[in-house]
């Protein structure tokens, strides 16, 4: 048995958002065994002192995409996967620095880079995978340019690539191989897309039959189906059918919000890749079609979060990013601070982030039979949302399933 009893820590409560007084944490075996008064005995165990610090529980970013080593997928096509995931320790490890123990990944990780994980092969978050996107011809995951009729050789690449499905038979066989592959959830391309080279980005993708035979499905094998939508009315489209999570939703208006509500559907808005790539989209060499696209949606997210805050929609953490992007992960937080106060963005990042991945009190709290997932932060983030921009200096110990990952020192 191994027992670990952190005291002097004030822990951050994510369903309620209060900071409690003094406390110790008992972690034994991974897990959080108990959450005591300062006054209360502890069992034996490894103490130490966090010296009155704010313990929050392990961060969740509900979209990222670990492979993407280069924001260019055919770059990534012409690369061995080996050699893709060797350059992904570096974004996994990253992170995992940033706080966050714990990714649902996008598309593009597969059951192989899951499980090097889980067995401490490779170092990073906890991984909830959607392996290859659900995209119709022509849709927002089929990155054929005009003209081209066939993908090149992608038998090299990882799962960035679509599975590229038409009609209910095809959609339906779809779902099945990549849960059959490990899925742990379903992406669909459910409306156009920013880097996409031929599709509207208000556009709709798939038919309502479609969209509702691949709803069935995920809800068939206890999952769900988390979709790519901007416009209200592929958003609209979506939640009607089944989708629980609205990825990105930039477009979101007060009639499409109320349709989410009323489905229970999640919001995971992604501001930090359109900030990212305003400044960078040039340099990256985006066609005038992807950037004009691109000014459409990046400065509309943050009226979209307050819209579905108004409406009563949940609302996660994601931030989208890509290549040498991924390390303005944290940048995330400052986008969101005009909509969200700071103990509204934790609780997005930990007990909201928790129930869209269906691990409601194993992740995302700090609670008994909790995953021991904690960081120690210098400051209050309850309070200065800032704190949270700067990790590497304010987080000042990071624990992962009951292993120290950034070694807690005075």
């Amino acid at each position: 048995m191994n027992r670990q009893v952190l005291r002097n820590a004030r822990v951050f409560d994510s369903v309620t958002g209060q900071v409690s007084a003094p406390s110790t944490i008992v972690v034994t075996d991974g897990r959080v065994d108990a959450v005591l008064h300062a006054a209360a005995q502890a069992p034996a165990g490894v103490e130490t002192d966090l010296g009155g610090r704010i313990v929050l529980p392990g961060l969740i970013d509900c979209h990222v995409h670990v492979m993407a080593v280069h924001h260019d997928v055919w770059q990534l096509s012409m690369q061995p996967p080996t050699y893709i995931t060797a350059q992904a320790t570096h974004v996994l490890e990253g992170m995992l620095m940033r706080g966050f123990t714990t990714v649902r990944d996008a598309a593009g990780a597969d059951y192989g880079v899951q499980l090097a994980i889980e067995r401490g092969f490779l170092r990073g978050p906890r991984l909830f995978i959607a392996g290859a996107p659900l995209s119709q011809t022509g849709g927002h995951a089929d990155i054929r340019p005009r003209g081209v009729k066939e993908f090149i050789c992608t038998c090299a690449g990882v799962g960035l690539f679509p599975a590229l499905a038409d009609g209910v038979p095809e959609v339906r066989r779809a779902v099945r191989e990549q849960l059959r592959l490990g899925a742990n959830q379903i992406k669909i391309m459910a409306g156009g897309g920013v880097a996409s080279p031929t599709d509207p980005i208000d556009g709709t993708q798939y038919s309502l039959e479609e969209l509702t035979a691949i709803c069935e499905e995920t809800t068939a094998a206890n999952t769900y189906a988390m979709a790519h939508a901007y416009s209200p009315r592929s958003i609209t489209r979506a939640v009607q059918c089944g989708v629980r999570t609205i990825e990105h939703g930039n477009l979101l208006d007060d009639a499409s919000a109320k349709m989410m509500k009323q489905h229970g559907a999640f919001l995971v808005p992604t501001l930090a890749t359109y900030s990212v790539l305003g400044d960078e989209g040039q340099r990256l060499k985006w066609s005038d079609e992807m950037l004009a696209k691109l000014d459409r949606v990046k400065d509309a997210g943050t009226r979209a979060i307050a819209i579905a805050k108004a409406a009563g929609v949940p609302i996660a953490f994601g931030t989208d990013l890509l290549g040498t992007m991924h390390p303005q992960q944290a940048r995330e937080w400052r986008l969101r601070a005009d909509v969200q106060t700071p103990v509204e963005q934790l609780q997005s990042a930990t007990s909201v982030a928790a129930t869209v991945l269906n691990q409601t009190g194993l992740l995302g709290v700090i609670a008994p039979g909790a995953h021991a997932d904690l960081i120690v932060v210098d400051g209050d983030p309850t309070v200065d949302i800032s704190i949270m921009c700067e990790p590497e200096k304010n987080f000042v110990g990071i624990m992962k399933a009951g292993k120290w990952e950034k070694p807690f020192a005075l």
